[in-house]
């Protein structure tokens, strides 16, 4: 008889720790020590996850992953833990431990001394444990989803996480609030998502977690549909208004909607403009817009046509542009700058309702995969041109804030760069030639300018 006492670890896993003192793991600790003890082995090894679920088998437990490299590694032959569900939930994890104790090098034991798998009576306990527990974590998920849909249905605010700018219960937090509408005013009036994050970290606005803001935070609350009042389930807008205020209306909402979906806008990464003309300008060659290069040039990137200096090129337009805005006949402009968005959110909503009513119909078998295939890709082209035309109305309305204004063109020259480029995207098309061989001197001939309203 082999009296030699084992090699003892002992594993202990908390699924939440609110204070963070780890003071569950603590008892866990005690109880598991006081087996060892009792049982004369020799503690070897301590694996602990705090604050991790076992629910989910991709979930990385760095503790766990440790005492299985080392079971297989042969560094201990005895395994102890506060209960059989610390230490798996997986039925495929248990049935390796079982096999380990099967093969007789593992003798794995709970402080509850409810699962001992060094007996028959104890391996198949551990079995029917861990199968009822795996059932009640799935009828479990199965409630919370058809409670989030109810609350969906009923307009209520999901459970969770709160949304920036909201309680929990839906009720607003005035300082964040004002946050999230000057985000989407900022954003609908031509800033770029990288500068209206600048902004914030400059004026030292943090998001509600402390971090700076970037990019990627700010697009996360401008694609967000619970700020337009409403309601949302699995990502997914329902057709329903929910029963918190709005933090913004559904024209300032869908504007920049079509924005953010614009094919033609050059900034979705966050990539901010820094000169007038970029991504505006077209080259005279091959119709392409002009980018940025180094050195101050505009440069044609598809056929290297246009390479032309930033300077006088700007001048001149700007100058063009100036004199137009400052002429007293600025109403006929006015007139054709005008944005009357209903008719293009009418049909937006309209777009929107069919794809669900089909995706509803789907569902409950009332029509095919290869019907709701066909409707939802016609809806989905009238949904993109709907969008796009409001994304022109969107840059409109930035320049309708500067000729409508007492002195429009001081308005523009005091205007920053983001609302000069609405301006002249707006009401010219620019188009630049190549520039004279061994010339210094601009020439005003090779610029382009196409007003885009009527004189």
């Amino acid at each position: 008889m082999n009296t030699t006492p084992r090699r003892t670890a002992i594993y202990l896993r908390v699924s939440l720790d609110a204070t963070g003192e780890g003071l569950a793991v603590d008892r866990q600790r005690e109880a598991c020590l006081s087996i060892v003890a009792s049982r004369g082995w020799n503690l070897v090894g301590e694996y602990v996850d705090n604050s991790i679920s076992a629910t989910d088998a991709k979930k990385n437990r760095p503790g766990y992953n440790s005492l299985v490299r080392d079971l297989e590694a042969g560094r201990f032959d005895a395994l102890v833990c506060y209960d059989l569900d610390r230490l798996t939930r997986q039925p495929r994890q248990l049935e390796d431990w079982i096999d380990a104790a099967d093969r007789g090098n593992l003798a794995l034991v709970t402080a509850n001394g409810e699962a001992d798998l060094t007996t028959d009576a104890g391996r198949l306990f551990a079995r029917i444990k861990l199968a009822v527990a795996r059932s009640e974590v799935e009828r479990k998920s199965v409630r919370q989803r058809d409670a989030a849909r109810q609350r969906s249905e009923i307009g209520r605010p999901p459970l969770g996480v709160r949304l920036t700018g909201y309680t929990p219960k839906g009720e607003i937090v005035p300082d964040e609030a004002e946050i999230v509408r000057q985000i989407f005013e900022r954003f609908a009036e031509g800033a770029p998502l990288r500068g209206i994050a600048r902004t914030l970290t400059e004026a030292g606005v943090s998001t509600r977690h402390g971090r700076p803001w970037n990019p990627s935070s700010i697009r996360t609350i401008l694609t967000n549909p619970r700020y337009a009042g409403r309601a949302v389930y699995q990502g997914k807008e329902t057709g329903k208004r929910g029963a918190w205020t709005p933090l913004v209306d559904d024209d300032l909402f869908e504007r920049v909607q079509a924005t953010l979906k614009d094919s033609s806008r050059r900034t979705q990464d966050g990539t901010e403009r820094k000169h007038l003309g970029s991504g505006i300008y077209l080259c005279a060659v091959c119709e392409q817009p002009l980018s940025a290069w180094s050195g101050q040039r505009y440069r044609c990137r598809h056929g290297g046509h246009v390479n032309r200096a930033q300077r006088p090129v700007d001048r001149f337009v700007e100058a063009v542009l100036v004199e137009r805005l400052g002429r007293p006949d600025l109403a006929d402009l006015l007139a054709g700058a005008g944005v009357d968005t209903a008719p293009y959110l009418a049909e937006i909503d309209r777009q929107k309702r069919l794809i669900r009513r089909a995706e509803a119909d789907y569902k409950a078998e009332l029509i095919e995969a290869a019907d709701l295939k066909s409707t939802r890709e016609g809806a989905r082209t009238a949904l993109r041109a709907a969008e796009d035309a409001l994304a022109n109305l969107s840059r409109s309305s930035s320049a309708a804030s500067v000729i409508g204004s007492p002195d429009p063109a001081g308005a523009y020259l005091a205007s920053d760069l983001t609302a000069r480029r609405a301006v002249l995207d707006f009401f010219v098309t620019v188009r630049l030639r190549p520039g004279h061989r061994y010339s210094r001197a601009f020439d005003p001939e090779t610029v382009e300018i196409e007003w885009r309203k009527q004189q």
